[in-house]
């Protein structure tokens, strides 16, 4: 009884993070620059990874960047690919010299790393390196990950940008099989235009009846052609009923923190060791209510 008195379990580092996928034009890289000073605004510490090799107009500098192990623009020369084509081959390229991106992840215990992803959906549609990348985040660094998917809230305007939307969106959770929050980004916008949309801002981010957009779809002149397409689509979002959105201003800390306790929810985050193991600060993380009393933000 002794000799297991005398045992200790040993400390486990464990980091976060959030895979920042999305289409170009979605806000990735803004999420990734506000969301980081948020976090640092609450004492955490974040480490921003650029994982795009087309990236080189950053609005930051990043803590680990892709582009010093290989740039899209010199595969496309040397290699005679497209870009598409030079995308995939820089990943595949990541995925061979894995060890250079893992021996990087290095921090204090809980910290949290951004990884802004290349916008081109095949990487995560139908191409398995992206994923083989992520199962080595976490299987070797010890990392706690869930994916944060923005899509352009314009995509509300119209029926059939709305179904791509969420056919996109529920590939990436199929395919990627992580923790996954959808984001309608440039919330604002959207409320200045409420008035074009065919439904309530409710429909689009609880996902409800889709029946109705497929009357949508049926009256437009041109897909109403497909009509037997937009009705199998529709079946499989149904059928799976797995997407869901959240409007995000991020230029407003409200909506920002709203998202923050969505995330810490989804990849587990529970505070660092000096922040305490207190029990009630983990289930107020777990349930998104918000920092323990040593942190405070302005939210107005």
């Amino acid at each position: 009884m002794s000799a297991m008195t005398n045992k200790r379990f040993k400390p486990t580092q464990t980091f976060y993070g959030q895979l920042v996928l999305g289409p170009p034009g979605a806000g990735k890289t803004t999420y990734c620059i506000k969301m980081s000073d948020m976090l640092k605004t609450l004492g955490r510490q974040v480490i921003i990874v650029n994982l795009d090799p087309a990236n080189d107009t950053m609005n930051y500098k990043p803590d680990i960047d892709i582009r010093e192990l290989i740039v899209l623009e010199e595969v496309m020369e040397q290699i005679d690919l497209g870009p598409n084509g030079a995308l995939l081959y820089c990943m595949e390229y990541l995925e061979s010299n894995i060890d250079w991106l893992l021996n990087q992840l290095h921090g204090d215990n809980g910290t949290t790393f951004l990884f802004d992803l290349p916008g081109q959906v095949e990487l995560y549609c139908h191409h398995k390196s992206l994923s083989n990348i992520v199962s080595k985040l976490t299987n070797v660094s010890n990392m706690l990950l869930c994916v944060v998917h923005l899509i352009d809230s314009h995509h509300c305007s119209d029926a059939g940008k709305f179904i791509a939307a969420l056919m996109l969106s529920l590939s990436a959770m199929l395919n990627i099989g992580l923790p996954h929050i959808n984001l309608l980004t440039k919330s604002d916008l959207l409320k200045k235009h409420y008035e074009k949309l065919n439904f309530s801002l409710d429909f689009y981010t609880e996902v409800l009846d889709l029946n109705y957009l497929l009357d949508c779809l049926n009256c437009d002149n041109f897909t109403n052609k497909y009509k037997k397409l937009n009705s199998a689509f529709i079946s499989i979002i149904e059928d799976y009923s797995l997407v869901t959105f959240q409007l995000v201003n991020m230029m407003n800390e409200k909506s920002l923190a709203s998202v923050k306790n969505l995330v810490d929810k989804a990849n587990g985050y529970v505070f660092k060791t000096e922040e305490g193991r207190h029990i009630n600060s983990m289930l107020a993380c777990a349930m998104g209510v918000g920092e323990p009393a040593n942190f405070t933000v302005d939210l107005e």
